[in-house]
């Protein structure tokens, strides 16, 4: 070690180093994942046994209004539009 560099000058160009290829490395691995046609996510066999999401269909989940709700709504969406 030269006697005239202090050991707070070494540790910050070991620190610098460190955070260089820290950053060298992410900047790889974003890189990497915005590539067209790379895949988005890695497949992971250990999450194939996952059952598949299913997607929401909305006539599925949808609710018939009496004609008073339709009214009430109506009245609720007036108040709303009015600003009180």
């Amino acid at each position: 070690m030269p006697e005239h560099v202090s050991i707070f000058q070494l540790l910050g160009v070991g620190l610098l180093a460190l955070l260089t290829v820290a950053w060298v490395v992410g900047l790889s691995r974003v890189l990497r994942a915005i590539r067209p046609g790379a895949a988005p996510w890695p497949t992971d066999p250990a999450l194939s046994a996952l059952p598949p999401q299913r997607q929401a269909v909305p006539h599925l989940e949808a609710v018939q209004l009496t004609p008073a709700e339709q009214d009430a709504f109506a009245g609720l969406v007036r108040q709303l539009s009015d600003g009180r």
